[in-house]
């Protein structure tokens, strides 16, 4: 059965909120046959990715980058998750990869330095951008809560295993 793992760190009412929603839609009933596995960004282990067939990434926008937890977690997993490094050090362009991720970022005023941010380590694992990413300032009202859901169950739409 596919697999699909939820990394995320949600501190807020608003992020949990959120979170909460983009879990609800990976178990859409239109969605059979993936196991939905969630951990928090500070629990989330190298196996955990390395059996997974797909990805989604939920952070706040913190001081213009991702939250200290998502990036604690691609410290602690990127090298054994495949993550390529340039000469410097850096995360480096990625082989390109099939596994399918997508990301939500929660920001109270701007979003953009934690989603570039993210999508830069992500781009140097061996997985693929499969959706838009979700990017939410303020409140978190039934739109975004749509959206959430939306993404969720793109996702697990994307890893399940053909009918």
């Amino acid at each position: 059965m596919p697999r699909l793992l939820v990394v995320h760190h949600s501190p807020s009412t608003n992020a949990a909120r959120l979170s909460e929603a983009v879990a609800a839609g990976t178990v859409d009933p239109a969605v059979r046959d993936v196991e939905v596995v969630v951990r928090s960004a500070l629990t989330a282990t190298a196996q955990d990715v390395l059996s997974a067939d797909g990805y989604l990434l939920g952070t706040t926008a913190n001081f213009g980058y991702m939250s200290g937890a998502l990036k604690h977690f691609f410290d602690t997993v990127f090298l054994e998750a495949g993550g390529a490094l340039s000469e410097d050090g850096s995360a480096g362009p990625g082989a390109g990869g099939r596994k399918p991720f997508g990301l939500w970022v929660h920001g109270r005023y701007d979003t953009t330095g934690a989603t570039r941010s993210v999508l830069a380590i992500a781009g140097a694992l061996p997985w693929r951008q499969a959706a838009g990413v979700l990017e939410v300032l303020g409140e978190v009202g039934e739109p975004e809560v749509e959206s959430g859901y939306e993404l969720g169950a793109t996702l697990a739409a994307l890893v399940q295993e053909p009918s």
